[in-house]
């Protein structure tokens, strides 16, 4: 089963984290953590910000999705 991206996700549900292995970041969403407010909190892991104005690419070090700096 396919979820919307939650960068993108236009309702109010709130998305599972950790249902895709690579997001797009728009630099609109900088300073970036994982998990984002948008994601459901109960089956996540603690908030962790990503450097990805320096390294455009960053995996999560808890969940292992990887974000990538989309100009």
């Amino acid at each position: 089963m396919l979820l919307p991206n939650p960068m993108t996700a236009a309702s109010d549900q709130p998305t599972q984290a950790n249902a895709q292995t690579r997001v797009s970041v728009a630099r609109t969403q900088l300073p970036f953590s994982c998990p984002q407010p948008s994601m459901e909190l109960w089956n996540s892991h603690p908030r962790v910000y990503l450097p990805l104005e320096a390294e455009r690419e960053c995996l999560c070090p808890y969940c292992g999705t990887l974000f990538v700096l989309e100009d």
